[in-house]
């Protein structure tokens, strides 16, 4: 076992979710030792074609990485230590929220734009046949296709993809998504808090709403905590200085001060501490792939490893 490899411990925890395969014949080669050449890859960074030889072809492991985050295996993973974690009770449900830019490198810039849509023949009237529209990329989940819809952003640093993450208060990712480097923060934790979902063991719903939520001034609008209150949810967030202007000048129109709870705002540390765990995989603090998806799929799997071995 080499250095950075699942333990069989963890193969234990991760063996009865996947696909069957490795007999002569089936469609998979052996799964632990392409995962250990995809944790490779995610925790060091290197291309593709410099795997070692001991993961097997190189093909192999970037082939299968692609399509488990393309149909979701990673997802599904997570989503099964998670729901073990929170029947043994291991799952704090106080919750941060926050995000991270991530510099993109040159070589994550030019994917292929989406096809063009069909267009009808010049001269085509009612009746006769029209152009047959192109098909996406074999296997590839639907949008993207522009800088935009492969979440970069440009600013005065280059091409940036942003992080936005849910983490519990033991310092692990809860849920994520991603957008361009450039997008605020504010508007995305409806998206972000939409994306928990922790399945139960036995028979009911997946749990998706946390106990409290702790977030920075970036969150503070009346948006957001409509939305908070809506569903149920504590919050803790500190109200910016032009807001609490703004309302004194309002008087009895601008409403009661938010409340604000100094001791637990303490907590909001956990979500820092948890993006610095994800950043200590290579290819998450870098942005190599040219998809969204597929760089989803890493940062999915760097999760993984951190409930795993947290």
């Amino acid at each position: 076992m080499g250095r950075g490899d699942l333990t069989n411990a963890e193969w234990d925890r991760l063996e009865s979710f996947l696909p069957p395969g490795g007999a002569r014949g089936g469609r998979w080669s052996d799964h632990r030792r392409v995962i250990n050449g995809v944790l490779y890859r995610v925790r060091t960074g290197v291309q593709w074609r410099d795997l070692p030889e001991r993961f097997g072809p190189w093909e192999t492991v970037y082939k299968r990485h692609r399509r488990w985050s393309a149909d979701g295996t990673w997802k599904m993973l997570l989503s099964r230590i998670q729901a073990a974690e929170d029947a043994a009770g291991g799952i704090d449900w106080d919750v941060s929220v926050d995000s991270t830019a991530v510099r993109a490198h040159q070589h994550a810039a030019g994917a292929r734009k989406a096809p063009a849509a069909a267009v009808p023949e010049k001269g085509a009237g009612r009746g006769t046949n029209q152009v047959d529209p192109v098909l996406p990329e074999t296997g590839r989940p639907a949008g993207g296709g522009s800088q935009i819809g492969e979440c970069l952003g440009r600013s005065r640093g280059g091409l940036t993809t942003k992080i936005h993450l849910v983490a519990e208060g033991r310092c692990r990712p809860l849920a994520f998504v991603l957008t361009p480097g450039h997008y605020g923060d504010g508007p995305q934790l409806e998206r972000v808090l939409a994306q928990v979902s922790v399945p139960r063991t036995g028979v009911g719903r997946p749990r998706t709403r946390p106990d409290h939520v702790l977030a920075d001034k970036a969150y503070t609008s009346r948006n957001n905590r409509r939305y908070l209150r809506r569903r149920g949810i504590r919050h803790t967030i500190p109200e910016r200085l032009d807001q609490q202007r703004h309302r004194q000048n309002r008087g009895s129109r601008g409403g009661r001060p938010t409340g604000f709870d100094s001791e637990r705002y303490k907590k909001r540390n956990t979500v820092e501490r948890a993006i610095n765990r994800l950043k200590g995989f290579r290819a998450v603090a870098t942005r190599y792939e040219k998809r969204a998806y597929i760089y989803l799929g890493t940062v999915t799997l760097a999760a993984l490893v951190i409930w795993l071995r947290t």
